[in-house]
């Protein structure tokens, strides 16, 4: 390369570093995305809500998503999204909100995962009924004793919330216990037992028997269409931002509502 050549090529380079800085200088910087409120903070701007409210999310709007436990008529929760939509950040903002906002003699909760790390500030806190590996025995017991809990219970005084971090999972347990779990979805509710269960959206096609069983579905970000068609009838759930947004069905809209940060 002749000097004059290799001149040029410097002479670009620096016009090129100048240009962009200027640049720079002109274009208005992007504001900072604004940090979501703790939830804690968030329940203390609510305070007070009913006593047989469970806090869900907040909506765009100001005011809260709020399930009444005393009414059975939402049945079970499907919580449907991809894989680092957010899922398990939703149930345990669930859980939050009802550490702060009830006493245990009031709404309880249990928890069936995959990852028990997953839950590890949860451990001794006071409306924590306990904390299972899908896989342990133990998994099985539960779901046995709530049946026996919600057969014996006339759906008054408190509340059972049941998390299940992946359907998936469990509906590949043996068939006595699946039986117990389509028992607690078809009447849980009227016996305060709430189930909460997850479901990875690229595994819905596998799934698909399992959806009549939930009329209330929550969703966080859906990429593929076909997936989200399949879980909301006509909706795509693309625009919801992962971790953060999920949507609920209202007439033939979608509700969006955020998730406070857990403290």
């Amino acid at each position: 390369m002749s000097e004059t050549n290799h001149l040029d090529l410097m002479l670009n380079a620096l016009t090129e570093i100048a240009q962009e800085e200027e640049a720079k200088k002109i274009a208005p910087p992007t504001p900072p995305t604004p940090a979501l409120p703790n939830l804690s903070k968030v329940l203390t701007r609510l305070a007070p809500l009913p006593s047989e409210a469970l806090f869900l999310g907040m909506a765009n709007d100001g005011l809260p998503v709020l399930l009444n436990l005393y009414d059975p008529v939402p049945g079970p929760i499907l919580i449907a999204g991809d894989s680092k939509s957010g899922k398990t950040r939703l149930l345990q903002t669930i859980a939050n909100a009802a550490d702060i906002l009830h006493t245990s003699d009031v709404v309880q909760y249990g928890v069936i995962t995959r990852d028990p790390d997953e839950w590890k500030d949860f451990y001794g806190n006071e409306n924590n009924a306990g904390i299972y590996h899908v896989d342990e025995e133990n998994t099985v017991e539960l779901l046995q004793s709530l049946v026996t809990w919600a057969h014996n219970n006339k759906g008054e005084g408190q509340s059972i919330l049941l998390f299940i971090d992946d359907l998936e999972a469990v509906t590949a347990l043996d068939e006595r216990t699946q039986q117990n779990l389509r028992w607690l979805l078809l009447r849980g509710t009227s016996r305060r037992v709430w189930t909460f269960i997850t479901l990875n959206a690229e595994h819905v096609e596998k799934q698909k028997e399992w959806l009549e069983f939930f009329r209330t579905r929550l969703f966080g970000c859906v990429e593929n269409p076909d997936n989200a068609k399949m879980l909301t009838g006509d909706s795509l759930l693309n625009h919801l931002a992962a971790g953060e947004e999920f949507a609920m069905r209202e007439g033939k809209q979608l509700l969006k509502f955020w998730l406070p940060v857990i403290d």
